[in-house]
């Protein structure tokens, strides 16, 4: 009973991504509310990226 109740709750988020969603519908086809270019923008500019850490070029790349 307390699975349901915690299925129900929404998870906290970071603020940029207030209202995002995401799903799998029975085809196996991933729904969001976001598309992929906004995500990938918001990844780039919160997420470091271990391989790409040394590059000069990367600031560049977050703007």
């Amino acid at each position: 009973m307390k699975k349901k109740d915690k299925s129900k709750q929404k998870p906290k988020v970071h603020g940029d991504l207030n209202g995002f969603d995401i799903k799998v519908n029975s085809s196996g086809e991933i729904e969001s509310t976001y598309s992929i270019d906004e995500l990938n923008k918001f990844l780039n500019r919160n997420v470091e990226d271990k391989k790409l850490k040394d590059r000069e070029d990367i600031d560049e790349l977050k703007e």
